[in-house]
């Protein structure tokens, strides 16, 4: 009798010790946000603002600043969606020892996630830091300095103000990068959730776990370049899935 998508990745997640979660895009469409690169997606509404421009240019800051208190690029004012809260008991569980996301809507920090679990390899979109010395800055307290057309700039060390996310040309953080390789060299199932694995450095991260001997679950729409070097790879709906496999899980 063959076993059931859900029954594939409830036997998996069973027999595993450690698991990490790798989530793209494609789990937080179910949240009604949009992804990046297909027809529709964020990038085919408005040019992405580079990190060398925004840092060289005012115009470009102010651009950027209007996209992010406009909520222009949608990606946040989502709440979780099933597959999150899925993970987030997978976590609770123990289960899961670590959530490595492409994402930067702060979704799995809302479904439950410790945020010491969540490995933000593309930054968070929800808050911005000093691009100096770090500091972080909550959106709400640095809207009334735009409204005045203020050039956002750090009280503390007058470094440029940005949203907490990783733009095109940025560098990738390094500390984010070394947990999540040290995760996947740890972990003996990774779960792919969501992501085309196309964008690198970050598509590297399951692969690195595969080699040390990991089993990895891939579940995405469409298929992936590393489709064939998985143990599972099923094309299908995130949530759904999810409900189906904590449910054959709780038996």
């Amino acid at each position: 009798m063959l076993m059931t998508d859900s029954g594939q990745l409830a036997r998996m997640i069973s027999d595993a010790r450690r698991v990490m979660i790798f989530t793209g895009a494609g789990i937080s469409t179910e949240s009604g946000i949009p992804d990046f690169r297909s027809p529709g997606g964020v990038w085919s509404k408005m040019s992405p603002i580079y990190f060398q421009d925004f840092v060289a240019s005012r115009d470009a800051r102010r651009e950027s600043w209007r996209r992010v208190f406009n909520r222009t690029e949608g990606w946040t004012g989502a709440k979780p969606n099933v597959g999150h809260y899925a993970i987030a008991d997978l976590v609770k569980r123990g289960k899961v020892s670590s959530v490595v996301t492409q994402n930067v809507d702060n979704l799995h920090q809302d479904s439950g996630v410790p945020d010491d679990k969540v490995i933000e390899i593309h930054g968070n979109a929800s808050y911005a830091k000093c691009l100096q010395c770090g500091k972080r800055y909550e959106f709400e307290a640095l809207k009334p300095r735009w409204e005045e057309d203020e050039d956002l700039t750090c009280i503390f060390c007058t470094g440029l103000l940005k949203n907490a996310t990783v733009s095109f040309g940025q560098s990738m953080p390094e500390d984010k990068m070394l947990r999540a390789s040290e995760e996947a060299l740890l972990c003996d199932l990774v779960i792919v959730l969501g992501s085309s694995l196309v964008v690198y450095p970050a598509s590297a991260i399951p692969m690195e776990a595969k080699r040390n001997g990991a089993r990895m679950a891939i579940i995405n729409r469409e298929p992936t370049d590393q489709d064939p070097f998985a143990d599972l790879v099923l094309h299908t709906e995130i949530g759904s899935l999810m409900t189906d496999t904590m449910a054959l899980l709780d038996r």
